[in-house]
């Protein structure tokens, strides 16, 4: 058959820009989004509710490719014979809202309800959340993306969030709904959680270097830990390595690595000069007595010349169940605590080949801890909630002592600007060092994870 030049004009070279203009414009003139629901009236409905994007910003290159996934399937749907309704909506709550009304004002959370009244706060949160829909409407039509920009939900609105809590009304009534926890990232600078992804953008790992503490956790003499005990000289007790030196008050469990060849050597720790006999993992030993091998019989922490000799030689499982004296007493666990656990995440890789747990600060602490009834050492907030040891400023709690109120991070530009400050794992390592119970400090350097938003470091809480 042959076509007629009339049906199908040349229009010369492909022009884009000029094709996109001219589709967009007889869709708008032709009602095209509209009809392609109205069309299918009583056909099966396929409903799409946008993942909705938040106004106060500018919309970005991101949005348009994210925009086009969720297009495509919307249209498969309609190409298929689908009633497609696409309702569009705009993300009215969140933490980067609330920080730029914050800059904006010149207020910080705690100005709340002094400085300025809740309503007003409100108001303005409202105001700079809505700044951008113009730019985000002229986008999503520029794009060509179909979602209804008439009747959007906005979650600010009361029917949205009584529509929330109807949903989890229902999940309460059929019994799926639980208390738990669970460990996750929080920035006690900011306030607030991060999701994994905040976690994983460029340049969230910095390198910092930490004061590290290898600590005695000295073991409890019972019948099964009592062959331990012969030919030892001094306290007796586990090697246990951290990088987090403010997560040891907040010990309740060790983990050995099931198959890991451990060793026992008496010898002297550098910094009170005692007896000590230690236990830590055999590959691991040399480096942690500064010596060349374990033939060598001598070694140096700290420029400190140290002797040893070897005790004996066995395995993790040999150990586990063995009960030791809490290493930092502020504040006493509920139930069953301190005592050697098997962890399937232990490695030989770095430390002791002895993993220190604090069930409130580790995904790993918690999970095997858990598994073994062990709970993390909680006290009693002033808002009548539980917590751990550090609350949500990264601050010690009051049930610390000499530490209560300590930052253990930096997160107070006061304390940084002190001649006479020292950092709170520093002060950490001058008390068990004092009391005999620090083996070898240190400094680390490491890949740590920061705030995006402060550039402050985080917390696993």
């Amino acid at each position: 058959m042959k076509l007629k030049k009339e049906q199908y004009p040349d229009k010369g070279r492909l022009n884009l820009p000029a094709l996109d203009k001219e589709i967009l414009k007889f869709w708008k003139d032709n009602d095209i989004f509209k009809k392609s629901i109205s069309l299918r009236e009583g056909s099966p409905a396929f409903v799409f509710y946008e993942g909705p994007p938040s106004a106060n910003g500018q919309p970005g290159i991101h949005h348009v490719m994210a925009r086009t996934i969720k297009d495509i399937f919307c249209r498969y749907k309609t190409l298929k014979g689908f009633q497609v309704h696409r309702k569009a909506g705009w993300d009215t709550h969140g933490l980067p809202i609330e920080l730029n009304v914050e800059k904006e004002l010149g207020i910080t959370k705690d100005d709340i309800g002094t400085k300025i009244s809740v309503e007003d706060y409100n108001k303005a949160c409202r105001k700079a959340v809505m700044r951008f829909t113009d730019e985000w409407d002229k986008v999503t039509e520029d794009m060509g993306y179909w979602v209804d920009l008439d009747n959007p939900y906005i979650t600010y609105e009361n029917n949205y969030i009584e529509s929330c809590w109807w949903i989890l009304r229902q999940m309460f009534d059929k019994g799926l709904l639980y208390k738990g926890y669970t460990i996750q990232p929080f920035s006690p600078a900011a306030g607030t959680g991060l999701s994994s992804h905040e976690l994983n953008q460029p340049g969230t790992y910095q390198k910092v270097k930490d004061t590290t503490i290898v600590a005695q956790f000295n073991i409890i003499k019972d019948d099964k830990s009592a062959f331990l005990f012969e030919g030892a000289k001094g306290d007796l007790g586990f090697l246990a390595w951290t990088t987090t030196p403010w997560t040891l008050p907040s010990n309740t469990a060790l983990a050995v690595g099931k198959g890991i060849k451990y060793i026992q050597v008496n010898t002297t720790n550098p910094y009170t000069g005692k007896d000590i006999s230690v236990i830590g993992a055999e590959g691991l030993m040399p480096g942690l007595l500064g010596a060349k091998d374990l033939d060598a019989a001598k070694g140096k922490i700290g420029g400190k010349e140290i002797e040893f000799e070897i005790v004996r030689r066995f395995k993790g499982t040999d150990v586990e169940g063995i009960r030791y004296e809490q290493l930092m007493p502020y504040v006493q666990p509920e139930g069953e605590a301190f005592r050697v656990l098997i962890g399937d995440f232990v490695t030989t890789e770095d430390g002791t080949g002895i993993v220190h747990l604090a069930p409130t600060f580790g995904a790993d602490d918690a999970r095997v801890a858990a598994q073994n009834d062990i709970k993390g050492i909680l006290v009693d907030y002033p808002d009548g909630s539980k917590g751990p040891l550090v609350n949500r400023k990264g601050q010690f709690v009051k049930e610390m002592g000499e530490f209560a109120g300590m930052y253990v991070k930096n997160y107070n530009e006061a304390d940084e600007s002190d001649p006479n400050y020292r950092p709170t794992d520093v002060l950490l390592a001058i008390k068990l060092k004092e009391e005999n119970k620090a083996f070898k400090v240190e400094k680390y350097e490491h890949d740590y994870p920061h705030c995006w938003r402060t550039d402050k470091p985080i917390l696993y809480y």
